[in-house]
């Protein structure tokens, strides 16, 4: 595939550069018809719901990066154990003694994301530090471990909770995993000390450790594809954990890379479609037949991609939990959900939980502004696909999968919008259109096609005060 051009969002410095895993450069087919089915219709879903949480939203620091010494540059550790890698390491793990998320309530998320046309939702079950966001048997360092606090709610397998709650919508349900744990004496063994987030120990060498901790995640992964109902993606993080022969050395975080880890995706994934048929399983930036989507991270490419893919973007500036975060404007979010769609791919927008369980009010807020967007505007975004010449200044096209439609969105730079007196869309080869209208008016349209270009006439009434926000959508019906 040719090499892709990308819009970087404008980020802190640890958004923008050390948590990218950016982006395979090529892409394979899923050999299975059942993957393949259950791809297209979630490419139709356009829009869904990103969560990291863990104990770590206590100290309200990037999830589980500061106990990591090769990121210290970008997420220097803070507070009363800074000044120790061991003596922090040990109080962020002791985090768990304390975690009692009591304002906990998924129906609550739920509902905020139906009614801003969320589709589906991936939750964070395990995130790089090992801490168990479900009720595995593989580990007492958990959510629902005794020695936790919210252990003794009965909600307190958040993931479950959070599954079955999204699921009775009708959500695809999503389970983000971690394919590296930090808190594993079989990944980073404590005879040495861990030098950065790879594995600290040659598996070569030791082949009977790496073994122990392949069987770790394979049964973790297990349990979550046994008990926790119907799942559809399986989204495994940490691309660095991969077979040395994958290694892309054009890549600079895959340079780093000193020992194969490979821990056999074709036995995990046989295992776990054997449980869910059809899974979608997201091997980030390791090509081939476990990566069945990309995931540009906190990026939107500049035009469409030949194969299925999903923006990975923060409504805030982290990931997680931290205290008076930035959110983006609804404006901003609506805007990154047209451009996204207009060139074939999903969003997918990831909230933070607090402490307490909780959104930020400001999210809900949001996910309100965008729903409102949606309710008028949303026929263009699901079920479409990407049409040259896919954007043109500040409009962006979207098509009708199933109809002879184009959606003609135009994108305002304040949250009210104000169209010109004359509108000029350039499509190729749709001379016969039948009818050209404004989504959420019902005032009549005058337009004239000359050659491949359409000029659509906004009458005055319609230029100020049309009672639109963030995008104006012209529905081009031929």
């Amino acid at each position: 595939m040719k090499k892709l051009l990308f819009s970087i969002l404008l980020l802190p410095l640890h958004m923008a550069v050390a948590q990218q895993h950016q982006m395979s450069k090529s892409y394979v087919v899923p050999d299975d018809t059942l993957v393949q089915q259950k791809l297209g219709k979630w490419q139709d879903l356009k829009f869904g719901l990103f969560m990291h949480w863990g104990t770590y939203s206590q100290w309200g620091v990037v999830e589980s990066w500061s106990i990591c010494p090769e990121d210290e540059g970008w997420t220097q550790r803070t507070g009363p154990y800074s000044t120790d890698y061991y003596g922090y390491k040990k109080a962020y793990e002791n985090l768990q003694t304390t975690f009692n998320p009591q304002n906990f309530h998924p129906d609550k998320w739920v509902k905020a994301a139906k009614a801003a046309g969320m589709k589906y939702v991936v939750f964070t079950t395990k995130h790089h530090d090992g801490f168990c966001m479900f009720d595995t048997k593989q580990t007492d360092y958990k959510i629902t471990s005794v020695k936790t606090p919210f252990s003794s709610d009965p909600r307190s397998n958040v993931t479950s909770e959070i599954f079955n709650a999204f699921r009775k919508e009708n959500f695809m349900i999503g389970a983000y995993f971690s394919k590296p744990d930090w808190h594993s004496e079989n990944y980073w063994w404590p005879y040495f000390p861990p030098k950065d987030r790879n594995v600290n120990y040659d598996p070569a060498k030791h082949p009977e450790r790496w073994q122990k901790f392949k069987d770790y995640t394979y049964n973790q992964i297990q349990e979550l594809m046994t008990g926790y109902g119907k799942v559809d993606i399986l989204w495994l993080d940490g691309g660095w954990v991969r077979p040395k022969s994958t290694i892309d050395s054009s890549v600079d975080w895959q340079r780093t890379i000193t020992y194969n880890q490979d821990i056999d995706m074709p036995r995990i994934a046989t295992m776990a479609r054997s449980k869910q048929p059809g899974l979608i399983v997201v091997d980030r930036t390791v090509t081939g037949q476990y990566e069945n989507y990309t995931t540009p991270e906190q990026q939107v490419p500049n035009e469409p991609l030949d194969h299925p893919w999903e923006s990975c973007i923060t409504m805030g500036n982290s990931w997680s939990y931290v205290p008076v975060d930035q959110y983006k404007s609804a404006n901003q979010i609506v805007t990154l959900l047209v451009k996204i769609v207009s060139r074939g791919g999903n969003l997918l927008m990831n909230i933070g939980p607090g402490p307490d369980g909780d959104w930020d009010p400001v999210a809900y807020e949001r996910l309100k502004q965008i729903g409102e967007w949606i309710k008028i505007n949303g026929e263009g975004i699901y079920n479409s696909t990407s049409i040259a010449p896919y954007s043109e200044s500040n409009i962006y096209y979207t098509k009708s999968k199933n109809t002879n439609t184009i959606y003609a969105f135009v994108l305002s730079e304040k949250d009210k919008v104000e169209l010109p007196q004359n509108i000029a869309l350039h499509l190729n080869g749709i001379a016969k259109i039948k009818k050209v209208s404004l989504l959420g008016s019902d005032k009549k349209l005058k337009w004239a096609v000359n050659a491949d270009t359409i000029s659509i006439n906004i009458p005055a009434a319609l230029q100020t005060n049309n009672g639109l926000n963030q995008a104006a959508v012209f529905k081009i019906q031929y």
